[in-house]
């Protein structure tokens, strides 16, 4: 019988053309029974994947992280943020453009959903550490979940940590007045920022002005935060099972 992975869910919440709101519901659990059992733990990890993935791929990248985690020695449970990025029309390429910008609209609308399972989740377990990883798309998932949360000041130190990996937010946010400030509120520990000057899919979207100056391409510009660190890494190609491999420590 297959494991279940437990993971946060706002799936059919946004429209995959538009990226519009269909349900302004919070999440829901999956499986519920499982969170119940993650409170009072010392540590929790919250994967974000990126775009092109549907609910079995969002999965995948939760048993990708979990197994390469449990491989560098770390124990603590391992869990999906499962969103709607399997937009429209994303595998074409005259629809790409589109399908990218409705993407980065649901990734930033759902800032809101995962900051309030934080709090949430938060209330129930003050003394988890929760750390969150994202991929590719995910970072702006990430930055807008901070945004969210820097709006209430019991908030502050309400992350523990942040990994990016292939970040596609733009390469000024570590430096940036606003961002900056945001996330040196909200996070408490560190900002780790693993970036590939040979990413295809950061070169082409930069190239191609999708996102300019991507944080996952280049690292980040300007005088960053001093939570921010960075290194630079060789992955095979963009996907996260690339990243994941290369990853050498956590957290």
């Amino acid at each position: 019988m297959t494991k279940i992975i437990p993971r946060i869910s706002t799936r059919g919440y946004y429209d995959l053309t538009y990226g519009k709101t269909i349900k302004k519901d919070s999440y829901f659990l999956y499986p519920k029974k499982d969170f119940d059992g993650f409170i009072g733990s010392k540590e929790l990890v919250i994967m974000i994947h990126g775009l092109r993935n549907d609910n079995a791929g969002a999965t995948a990248k939760v048993i990708l992280a979990k197994n390469r985690l449990s491989r560098l020695g770390y124990t603590f449970p391992v869990i999906g943020f499962s969103y709607d990025s399997n937009t429209a029309g994303a595998h074409l390429l005259k629809y790409v453009k589109r399908a990218l910008s409705t993407g980065q609209i649901i990734a930033k609308k759902n800032g809101r959903n995962l900051a309030m399972f934080i709090e949430d989740f938060k209330s129930s377990s003050p003394e988890t550490k929760i750390r969150l990883m994202g991929h590719s798309l995910g970072s702006q998932v990430i930055l807008s979940t901070v945004g969210h949360l820097a709006k209430k000041s019991q908030n502050n130190g309400i992350i523990e940590s942040v990994y990016f990996f292939g970040a596609s937010i733009t390469s000024d946010v570590p430096s940036s007045k606003k961002y900056g400030k945001l996330l040196d509120k909200v996070i408490r520990g560190k900002i780790v920022n693993y970036f590939s000057p040979t990413d295809e899919v950061l070169n082409w979207a930069n190239n191609e002005k999708f996102v300019k100056g991507p944080l996952g391409l280049n690292g980040a510009s300007g005088k960053t935060i001093s939570k921010y660190h960075q290194k630079s890494v060789s992955p095979k190609n963009h996907r996260f099972a690339s990243y994941a491999a290369v990853l050498k420590s956590f957290p």
